[in-house]
């Protein structure tokens, strides 16, 4: 499973109503550990000296990371085959995680060259559907996920879809624990969030967003359980109130094609709001952070200057 230069990986395909939309799997191979910085200095994810970003903004096409727990039927709802990564256990005597993991972290390694297919075919896409592993947290809490998200945020309108197995959640434990990963995903990306109820084929999700609207009719589906995790369910419904005001939540099935009208609508008013309210957001962290990179550069060389005179020194060179 190699990533070449030519991008293997990225599959391009037409979609049912003239519009395009290009697929692209973040479960890749394996290189060395200083390819993510030379990526990195590529992607110019950070602003440069002048205040601007290294690739120019794109208003079109919107980037929809699809993320979600295993079996939640991500890989289903794009159409892709699963990639083997077991040549990548093999091969480093990895796990599986591990295989995963490092299969993601060459990924990133060529996300340049992504990001340049992508703009190469701007004009012609509406949308792109980013893939990612079924173990969530590979993606979501990785340094590889990370450049991967920002980088295609500075870059396009970027909205994260986040896949939730409908009929598993039927059980309110497992509903709030798919809830709390949700925020949490939406406070760690910082990008617009749409809630896909998936596999609405074999359970309507209808129960999901009466829960979400209405705390008593959560609390009452709680109340035949007395646990330890009913009781906290409970607290938590309270603390993700508001965090359900103002989410945007859909039901599809990625097996009949149900409710893709409806997740388009959706991630269209995501991707308006991106370009409202996060872009900003982001351009100023951005900009925060190369501001307190260079006051570092700064401190650093002055200590090095004042070491240098004070070891007795008789020229200083910068």
């Amino acid at each position: 499973m190699d990533i070449d230069s030519k991008l293997d990986n990225a599959d391009v395909k037409s979609g049912d109503e003239g519009s395009s939309s290009m697929q692209v799997d973040s479960k890749g191979t394996v290189e060395e550990k200083d390819e993510l910085t030379d990526s990195m200095n590529k992607l110019n994810v950070e602003a440069s000296s002048s205040g601007q970003m290294g690739h120019s903004f794109r208003r079109k096409p919107v980037i929809i990371i699809v993320v979600g727990m295993a079996g939640s039927g991500k890989t289903t709802f794009l159409h892709r085959d699963t990639i083997k990564y077991k040549e990548v256990m093999k091969q480093f005597n990895l796990g599986p995680n591990g295989g995963i993991l490092t299969s993601l972290n060459l990924f990133a390694t060529k996300f340049d060259e992504v990001i340049q297919v992508i703009e190469n075919r701007a004009d012609q896409l509406d949308y792109v559907l980013v893939d990612t592993p079924g173990q969530i947290e590979i993606f979501t809490w990785s340094a590889s996920g990370a450049i991967i998200t920002e980088a295609f945020a500075s870059t396009f309108p970027t909205v994260v879809a986040y896949v939730v197995d409908t009929p598993r959640s039927s059980s309110p434990v497992t509903f709030m624990s798919n809830m709390l990963y949700a925020c949490s995903i939406l406070y760690k990306t910082r990008l617009p969030l749409v809630l896909v109820f998936n596999k609405t084929d074999v359970a309507q999700h209808q129960f999901a967003l009466e829960w979400m609207e209405d705390f008593e009719a959560f609390q009452a589906a709680m109340r035949s359980d007395d646990s330890y995790m009913s009781t906290f369910s409970q607290s938590l419904s309270l603390v993700l109130d508001e965090f359900y005001k103002n989410l945007r939540s859909v039901g599809v099935s990625a097996v009949s094609g149900a409710g893709l009208d409806a997740f388009f609508e959706a991630i269209e008013a995501s991707a308006e709001e991106y370009l409202e309210t996060y872009k900003s957001d982001l351009d100023k962290r951005r900009a925060e952070k190369q501001q307190m990179e260079e006051e570092q550069r700064k401190h650093n060389m002055e200590k090095l200057r004042r070491d240098m005179e004070q070891s007795g020194g008789d020229s200083l060179l910068f």
